[in-house]
């Protein structure tokens, strides 16, 4: 691991971003989720000036953690010619919606009128509305919901197996004739894959191992990484609202028995208040091959991790005045991060 890393900007003027990722098929294109609804489209380092999509008509973005909120490109596109995109519509608080869109005639442009609904759920509150759209190694499409917001999960949805809210969902929506459907390996004959989450907001796939790195943002004392192996943790209980990260939540004589626990958190302090999750590095640069890289929100520091076995070792490798919001990857492994507050991507370098 790098003793730190640098930050080159690429891009600017964004309107929140809040998503970035590659379509997987060697165009070099990255793509930005703005929150108010569109998605832009960075190519060879110039930001194009009309939108990749716009679907701000259909958007609800009256909380601050509602709107387009995550995208995810299929195994094969654009050979598979349709992509996926997870936001919050304007029924009632705001449902969460994941749709499915086409393209235009122009590669550049998808067409709005393509949206085909995948999955929708209802949100009790405005916030803790997840957003991570992934597609698993197992050409399955993970998504990240959070608890449905509200102080300590008043509802118990966390720990409820019969809500999509707290969860890890797992859906096929590249088999057969309907937009999706519920895998027969899913634990629980429903879309949960794992539950017990408070707002698994960013997670990803290791490109190179298949691990999952899954962090969840906390509520008051700590924020906290999870970690699966490649094939493992269908079913697994990560704790909330029993405990918030290693520790009891509510009742103080909790027990962790049957819980999965982080592999690593670190305590609110120093600005700290929201873990952004990122990507295990897999680019050219040699010093962080291997590095899972992951931030906060509030205090805009970046650290990384690496384990061998069951033992894990982070280290802070820079300080930055950034609302992280997002990392993402490009086609070669790249990663990159965007700014919340001031609107700029950078890419992730070492010195």
């Amino acid at each position: 691991m790098p003793a730190s890393v640098s930050l080159v900007q690429i891009a600017s003027g964004l309107n929140r971003p809040l998503t970035i990722t590659n379509a997987g098929d060697n165009s070099g294109r990255l793509f930005v989720v703005e929150q108010g609804g569109t998605i832009r489209l960075i190519r060879n380092g110039a930001l194009a000036a009309t939108p990749f999509l716009d679907i701000s008509s259909l958007v609800n973005q009256a909380g601050g953690e509602q709107g387009v909120l995550g995208l995810a490109f299929p195994p094969g596109f654009p050979t598979r010619n349709s992509f996926y995109v997870n936001y919050t519509d304007r029924t009632g608080v705001g449902n969460t919606v994941i749709a499915r869109f086409g393209l235009s005639s122009d590669p550049d442009r998808a067409d709005p009128a393509t949206r085909t609904q995948v999955l929708t759920f209802a949100q009790p509150f405005p916030n803790h509305n997840g957003g991570q759209l992934a597609f698993g190694p197992d050409g399955l499409l993970y998504i990240g919901s959070g608890d449905g917001g509200g102080s300590g999960d008043p509802l118990g949805n966390g720990q409820n197996r019969s809500v999509l809210l707290g969860k890890i969902l797992r859906i096929d929506v590249l088999s057969g004739s309907v937009p999706s459907s519920i895998p027969s390996s899913n634990p629980f004959g429903n879309e949960i894959w794992g539950y017990g989450l408070r707002n698994p907001w960013r997670f990803s796939f290791d490109r190179s191992t298949g691990d999952l790195y899954l962090p969840d943002v906390g509520e008051i004392t700590v924020e906290e990484l999870n970690f699966q192996p490649a094939g493992a943790g269908s079913g697994a209980n990560y704790g909330w609202n029993i405990m918030e990260g290693d520790r009891c939540f509510a009742d103080p004589s909790c027990s962790s028995a049957g819980l999965t626990l982080p592999v690593a958190e670190y305590l609110h302090g120093s600005g700290d208040c929201a873990i952004t999750g990122g990507y295990v590095y897999r680019g050219s640069s040699t010093a962080l091959q291997g590095t899972y890289l992951y931030g906060d929100f509030c205090s805009g520091r970046i650290w990384g991790a690496q384990h061998t076995g069951a033992s894990w070792q982070s280290a802070l490798l820079t300080d930055t005045t950034f609302g992280i919001s997002t990392f993402g990857e490009d086609e070669a492994g790249e990663i990159y991060l965007a700014d919340y507050n001031g609107g700029g991507i950078y890419h992730v370098v070492t010195p």
